[in-house]
Parts: structure tokens; sequence; C-alpha cells
């Protein structure tokens, strides 16, 4: 029988940091030689991270980079290996696949179609490879081969499709089928997205069978520059089966998801399909295949992608690994939550904390605390609940507008994870501020001439505290805005939107109420539960900066958050005018919502997230998770000044006075 063991191999890298980078990559091909791997697939731009950005640009980073490569091969013996890194021919940059065998370069195939959309901005550095083109590149004595690459790798031809290379209509797969390809080695660097992963498998799966190849998917691992999360998705199909699929969300530094392919069976795919051959001009290289004997592939969804609450568990296991990675890279010493009591910064502190129980679970105490090993406070932890009082910091921060029951829901969250927390009064401060402005004005303040004012001083007072405790402990200040609001504008800036990164500014306000509970009640995999959550969860979500006579309700502030989150879907990302919004809002809350209530909505949201652009473009970095994100710099552009959609507006109340509902809904075309 003619049968290889292959390998994807998953390394959570960070750009530039040429040492960890090269140590993950070459501890992944050891441990490959180890389990006896003939060919390793390697994610994209592994030596350098994917997300360099301008640094690309430098002459030093494509050298640095060759550098390590040379450093890389000479862990290569008896093994075929693909690394990915940027290489500079004729002044222009390519992101390129280099094949080692054997400790040789054998050469670099390129990418030839980059990612130019949402959170991709591959353009702005890489030339697309021209299909067909072969060159040359120098490195110190010797010249390789560059280009639009085959490679026979002891009589096994192999291809490349680099991860947007497979997303495209007329993907490589088809000429490197037409070319006899027995491999296609994909290297990928495809961000996190909530559901992803099954298209991810659809494209694998059905290259698999369509060019009668085994196709070998390797994808980065956790939060390597900031915002986007890479989730390690690794998996091998061959001729149309899915063998294997890999750990997501992994706390580890690399691993490795492996398969035997069969030859013979690849190659009677092809021999039975009827297609005009190519020459393929492939690059030869001499190696000796090892024996293997049969073995069965198993492939299987993980158990909690198979419960029923996958959005859930992915949210869940995506931000918590990029909060890990980003304290870790960050050599910070733990995160600061201003905890309210409220959903945001409960969900935020439940999140630290599953990432400190999702981590012991997978490395070990002693290995949670290797990974960690900078922090001197953690070293003599010996559980979870000691751990969670080292790194996770909460403090409360309440006023004369503060209510009993927000303050239970904080304290009893905060014990139940064993996080530190702090309870201070800021109402003296809050005066403090009024009398000064009071003095220098010359009247008092009123919250019927100054409402607004007087709400944003009390959130804006929260903020130097936690940023005081953040900096005594060398730590991260977590900002505790959401989507939703940030959409509308309803936070305060240098308040509520303090600190360095802001976990769930991608997620909105009605769902991420729904989340918690879910983890509440049913829990990360059907068993890791938070019941400190119950006191927050059976609270309306309020700002708490109105006098509590007052009864301040957000819903009440802004609109509905599932009408808001409805709104937001069609104004922002299907790009819908306020008039079509209407008709659709009119579809989808039919009996739940009057007409009038609509439009006041849909005219609300879209004068107040023209008026807030400023804002976003100051918000915290924000983790991306999906295509409703907001952040202006990595997948919505908006103009900070603008018409404020004025003609829109008008078009829609025009249209709203002159038909009754429901008119005209035939002509949509839902």
């Amino acid at each position: 029988m003619n049968l290889i063991k292959v390998s994807a191999g998953v390394v959570n890298q960070t750009p530039l940091a040429w040492e960890s980078n090269k140590n993950n990559i070459i501890s992944c091909i050891e441990e490959a030689k180890k389990q006896d791997i003939s060919i390793l697939c390697l994610p994209e731009l592994c030596i350098t991270g994917y997300g360099c950005e301008d640094m690309f640009y430098a002459q030093g980073t494509c050298d640095s980079a060759l550098d390590v490569l040379e450093d890389i091969v000479l862990h290569t013996s008896s093994i075929a290996v693909c690394v990915g890194l940027p290489i500079r021919i004729n002044n222009h940059i390519y992101n390129a696949a280099c094949l080692i065998v054997n400790k040789q370069i054998r050469g670099f195939a390129c990418k030839k179609t980059l990612a130019n959309n949402g959170i991709h901005y591959e353009t702005r550095w890489f030339q697309h490879w021209p299909v067909g083109e072969k060159t040359e590149l120098r490195i110190g004595e010797f010249t390789y081969p560059v280009g639009d690459l085959i490679f026979e790798v002891g009589g096994v031809k192999i291809g490349f499709e680099i991860c947007e290379d497979a997303w495209v209509a007329n993907r490589p797969g088809r000429e490197l089928y037409l070319k006899g390809c027995d491999i296609i080695l994909n290297p990928t660097a495809s961000h996190f997205a909530f559901f992803k992963t099954q298209t991810r498998e659809c494209l694998v799966q059905d290259g698999s069978r369509a060019f009668g190849v085994a196709y070998i998917y390797a994808n980065l691992l956790g939060n390597e520059a900031g915002r986007a999360i890479f989730d390690g998705d690794a998996m091998i199909a061959q001729a149309g089966e899915m063998l294997v699929s890999g750990t997501r969300f992994s706390y580890k530094d690399y691993y490795l998801t492996s398969a035997v392919i069969d030859l013979d069976k690849i190659r009677l795919e092809q021999s039975q399909n009827l297609f005009q051959f190519k020459a393929s001009n492939a690059v030869q290289v001499l190696f000796d295949y090892p024996e293997i004997t049969p073995f069965k592939n198993h492939y299987a969804l993980e158990h909690w992608e198979a419960n029923g609450f996958q959005k859930e568990e992915e949210f869940a296991r995506a931000i918590a690994l990029a909060l890990f990675d980003y304290l870790r890279k960050s050599r910070s010493n733990g995160w600061v939550i201003s905890l309210s009591g409220g959903a945001d910064s409960s969900a935020i502190t439940a999140l630290c904390y599953l990432a400190i129980e999702m981590a012991v679970t997978e490395l070990g105490l002693d290995g949670f605390k290797q990974k960690l090993k900078y922090i001197k406070a953690i070293q003599n932890c010996n559980s979870v609940a000691e751990l969670s009082a080292a790194l996770i910091t909460n403090i409360y921060q309440g006023t004369q507008n503060s209510s009993s029951d927000t303050r239970h829901s904080a304290t009893s969250l905060a014990k139940d994870l064993n996080t530190t927390f702090y309870d201070i009064d800021i109402n003296g401060l809050v005066e403090t501020y009024k009398g000064l402005i009071q003095g220098a004005i010359g009247r008092d303040l009123s919250w019927q001439t100054d409402d607004l004012a007087l709400q944003n001083i009390q959130a804006r007072v929260r903020s130097p505290s936690a940023w005081l405790l953040a900096n005594i402990n060398n730590a991260l200040l977590l900002s505790t805005s959401n989507r939703s609001e940030a959409s509308v504008g309803y936070a305060t800036m240098d308040g509520d939107t303090s600190g360095s990164i802001s976990p769930i500014a991608g997620i909105d306000k009605h769902w991420l109420r729904h989340w918690l509970r879910w983890l509440e009640n049913t829990g990360l995999g059907g068993t890791h539960k938070i019941k400190g959550l119950n006191a927050m969860n059976n609270l309306q979500p309020t700002a708490e900066l109105r006098p509590l006579e007052a009864k301040q309700i957000d819903e009440e502030d802004l609109m509905p958050y599932d009408l808001l989150n409805a709104i937001e879907t069609s104004a922002i990302r299907d790009k819908k005018s306020p008039t079509d919004c209407l008709k659709i809002m009119e579809m989808e809350f039919e009996g739940v919502y009057p007409r009038e209530k609509l439009v006041t909505s849909i005219e609300r949201f879209f004068k107040l997230f023209a008026r807030n652009q400023w804002k976003r473009e100051r918000y915290a970095p924000s983790f991306h998770v999906d295509d409703r994100n907001l952040d202006p710099r990595s997948w919505l552009r908006f103009p900070i000044l603008s018409g404020g959609f004025e003609k829109e507006i008008d078009e829609m109340l025009e249209y709203a006075n002159n038909s009754g509902k429901g008119k005209r809904r035939g002509k949509i075309g839902f």
C-alpha cells in the first residue's frame, strides 16, 4: 500500500517575535519527526506573524525572516515542511510558502489571490503572484525557484493554495488537478468568526473531492496581533472524505493534527475522471517515504461543537483565549474590570475567569504558571480560585444613584469567582467636581438643565480609580462597552470606555444577555456554569447615572435591544437605507412594536450612529468575532463628519406618512 503520514501544524505566533516564533516552529517540527510525519504544513506567514502590517515594507522584516528560515532548515532532516514568510522579488513583496525537504530549501510558492476585505488589507503590502510565472530568489550563494510552483517530492506531486486562494471561484486547485497533483497544502491565516469553521470544512472537503487530492489545511492560533483571533482550525481531507480535524482554541504554543493518506486511492480517484492533462514542470526533489502500516483515521466534532450551542461556546472560547494571549503577550500582570453589577462588566469578568479555568484544564496548574512565569504573584497559587484572586481585580464604585441590587450583583459574582474585589464610594468625588464647576460658572447644576453632563461626570469619575488599580498592578484595564452601545454612542468617553482592550465591543447587548443566562444555567461544555451571575441576570440593564427615583432603564433611554440590534444589522452590515430598514423591521417585528415605535427608533439610530463616529474612533481595540464589527481600524470605516443621513431620514418619514402598514410589501422582494 502507498501510505504517507501527513500533518497540519498549528502555532501561536506574535508579529515580529523572531525567537518565540522560531522556537514554536522548530518545536512543532521536532514533534512531527517524533511521530514519523513525512509532510508537515505550517500556517501562512508563521515566521514573521501574519499581523506585521506596515512593517512588511521594512527590508529588515524580509531579511530577518530569511535568517530564521535558515535556522529552521537545520531541523528538517527526514521530513518535508512548508513554512510561510514574506519574500522580496524585484522590490515587490510576496506572501510565500517555502517548501523545505530534508534540510534543503526546495523553492517558494507564492500567493495568487490576496484577501482585501473587512479585517484583511493584504494588497497594501503584497503583490498578487501572476499565474504561471516563475523566477528565482538568491539567498547567500544559492538561488531557489519562486512562483507558481509544483513540487514532486519522492514521486508525490505537491501544490499550494495559500489561504484566500481557496476562497475564490477560480481557485488554483483546478490547475493543480489538471497537472496531476496528489496533495494540496493550504497554509492559512484565517481569522475567527462565528460558524466560519463550517465554511472552511466545505472548502477543504470539496477541494479534496473536486481535485481528487489529499488536502492539508493549517491555521494560526490565538490572539496574534491584538484584534484578530485565530482558532487553530486544522483539517485533512482525502478525495472528498474528511479524515481528521483538530482542536480549536487551544492554549498550547503548538500542536499537530495528523492523518495517514492513501496515494493509491487518490490516484484511483483521478484516473476515473476525464480531464485534459497539463504538463506540470514540477520541481524535482529526492525523498524516501517510510513504510506506513494501515491506520484508521477518526474524524469527529469536538464535544462542545456538537452540543447545540456553537455560537455560545465559540464566543466564550474565542474571547477567553484572546484575553489570555493579550495578557501574556503584553506581559501584563492581570486584568482590572470596573464591575458595576451590570451585564457588560459581569460578562468580561466571567470571560477572564473562563480563560484561567480553560487554560489550567488544558495545560495543568504548573503549565499555566510556566506560560505566565513572569507574573511572580501566581507562582505559589495552588488552585483556579487562587489564580482568579491574583489575576482578576474588580472594583465597584457606587454613588447616591447606585442601588443595592447592582451592589449585590457585583459582590455575588466576585465572591463566586473569588476575584479580588473593592467596593468604594465615589459620591464625594462627584460632588467635588460639581462644586468646582458650579463655583466657576456661578450657578447650581440640576437634573432639569444639566442631565447629560451630570450623568457623564459620574461615569468619568470612575475611570481614574480603575486606571490607578491597573497601574499599581501593572495590569490591563478592560473597557466594558458593547457593540449596541458603540453603534449609537451610548457610552461616556473616558468613563466606561476607558481601557486598553474592549473585549465585547463586537457583541450586541441583546445576544450578550442571552449568553449570560446560558452561562449561568447551561454552561461551557454543559458543565462549567457560573452561578454567581444569577443576581445580574435578574436585573434590567441600567446605567444608574440618574437619581434612583427616576428608575433609569437603558432600553427606555435608547430603544429595545432586540430592535436596536436588528436595525443595526440592516443599516450598517447590510447598508440598507432608513426606508428599507423600516420595511424590514415591519416584517421582523410585526405585532411586536407599533409602526410609530419602529419609525422613531430607526430615525434615532441613524442620527446617533452618524453623530458618534468620533467615539468609535477612540474606543479601545476590540476583538473581531463577525461581520457586524464596528471597529474603524479593522472593519467598518465611516466619516467622523457627515450629512447625518438627513435626506435619507426625510425620505423614510415621507414614506411612513404616505403609506399604510405593509403597503407595497409585495414589491420589496424579501
